[in-house]
């Protein structure tokens, strides 16, 4: 089931691009999108269902919603030039850090780690906020900094933080 809700968030995050920003379909899927995120892991450990199929499947889902809402979102929105070379930072942290995955694990690595949790749900929290102030994202903006940098050095450090079976 929780594998379910993940596919689902991709479809729906996927029916983004085709909605209008400004209408109420946009912002009932970007809210449903956002609660599933928290429902399928909270849903996985309930269940004990955790797989590492899941939390790929779960990370893959997190980052096409980002992606989509990025699409969507961005062609409205006036953002500062330092907070597009801030996200620009953060996206080749992320990046190195999964070619630091292939070399450390042979494969790609996504540790579920609080930072990254909590930076998940923030973003969420923030994006409506993003059409009056960059606060908001700035705050998000430096706790996915940490997030990213947190990340790299477990990975680093040949540690999983999520290693189900």
């Amino acid at each position: 089931m929780p594998n379910v809700i993940s596919v689902l968030r991709i479809a729906g995050s996927i029916s983004l691009l085709f909605c209008d920003v400004a209408g109420l379909p946009f912002w009932v899927v970007y809210a449903l999108c956002g609660i599933s995120d928290m429902v399928d892991g909270w849903l996985a450990r309930k269940l004990h269902a955790e797989t590492k199929a899941g939390a790929i499947l779960d990370s893959v889902s997190d980052i096409v919603f980002v992606a989509c809402c990025a699409i969507s979102l961005l062609s409205v929105l006036e953002i500062p030039m330092w907070l597009w070379i801030w996200a620009g930072v953060i996206v080749i942290i992320k990046i190195v850090n999964q070619i630091s995955a292939l070399v450390v694990f042979k494969r790609f690595c996504f540790p579920h780690t609080l930072a990254n949790k909590l930076t998940g749900l923030l973003l969420f929290l923030a994006v409506p906020a993003v059409f009056c102030t960059v606060t908001p994202i700035s705050i998000v903006a430096a706790i996915a900094t940490f997030a990213a940098v947190q990340e790299g050095h477990y990975i680093r450090k040949k540690q999983e933080l999520y290693n189900p079976n």
